[in-house]
């Protein structure tokens, strides 16, 4: 079958990009994206039916956990970038470099920046979760810099792909504007036909001289990548849990999702999972929402401002 090109796309280096379509059936199941393809299935349906995940592409995703969310991609990010920058020239890694069309710090940089305001790296966090993700992606970088490619391939082509659904349920179900503030790690601008991107990455990756048993490293090594995110997922599910403490329908929140979350011991406590068996504040602003409760405090209003206006009268 003839080769469909693509418009010209810009490398690092400025060379024109063409992206070609290629047949399934041209793959060879010992061909590194296929081993890939086929070896990580199991481990890719285990994350996509998480129950972040699976909350997540329903829309139930409060913002406050979207923000936690892209706190984890933003330190996974830096590192898995800051290794790919160390190995650029490394022919074990180099032509998967694509810093222009696929690295995603400035985007996510743009992101928290929106979502905590200009200076965001003084409310963020790493959690233990992504800790140890990062940890592994460094000791991969310095070390075993063959095995990088699995984080690579693990990360982006998810994010040309199921990304995109995300972006979508994520605008909508948070209201986020149509210009794309909150969402711009999942916007490509130099990927032009994702399709096309990607098959052209998976011949890159077909086309490193590896051998059979550093194709298969590397295969393990996208399962245990995938494994990391699920532990990242599981982490914000519990957070997502306690997260259901806020009152809904015009209630008043444990947090407004604005500034340091950690202004409310309460809600700190929740998050950290050693809240007492209540908060002071919370509690009275629940108890205030009582309808008995609220006819009372009116009688006392009442009662106080007649006082007042005898004793100046």
């Amino acid at each position: 079958m003839p080769a469909v090109t693509e418009g010209p796309e810009r490398g690092e280096t400025g060379d024109v990009l063409r992206y070609e379509e290629t047949e399934d059936n041209n793959v060879s199941p010992t061909d590194l994206s296929e081993m890939l393809k086929e070896g990580t299935k199991e481990s890719h349906d285990r994350a996509e039916n998480t129950q972040f995940v699976k909350d997540f592409l329903k829309g139930r995703i409060k913002k406050e956990l979207f923000k936690l969310a892209t706190v984890a991609l933003h330190f996974t990010y830096s590192a898995l970038e800051e290794e790919m920058d160390r190995n650029k020239d490394n022919p074990v890694f180099a032509p998967l470099y694509f810093p222009i069309e696929l690295h995603r710090r400035e985007a996510l940089a743009k992101d928290l920046k929106y979502f905590y305001g200009e200076d965001w790296k003084e409310k963020i966090q790493c959690s233990e979760a992504t800790q140890q993700y990062v940890d592994r992606i460094h000791h991969v970088g310095q070390h075993e810099p063959e095995l990088l490619v699995a984080h690579a391939y693990t990360r982006y082509m998810g994010d040309l792909s199921g990304g995109q659904v995300l972006k979508k349920v994520a605008q909508r179900a948070l209201k986020l504007p149509s210009t794309e503030e909150g969402i711009q790690f999942y916007v490509f601008d130099n990927v032009s036909n994702a399709q096309q991107f990607k098959q052209l990455y998976r011949a890159r990756m077909n086309a490193l001289d590896l051998d059979k048993n550093t194709k298969e490293r590397i295969v393990e090594e996208a399962n245990r990548a995938f494994r990391f995110n699920m532990q990242v997922f599981n982490e914000l599910d519990k957070i997502g849990r306690a997260l259901t403490e806020e009152a809904q329908d015009g209630g008043f929140p444990v947090h407004d999702g604005k500034g340091d979350i950690r202004r409310c011991p309460f809600y700190a406590d929740k998050l950290a999972g050693t809240a007492g068996p209540s908060c002071p504040f919370h509690a009275m602003v629940g108890l205030a929402g009582q309808p008995l409760v609220q006819l009372v405090l009116a009688a006392c209003v009442a009662v106080a401002a007649g006082a007042a206006a005898w004793y100046i009268l």
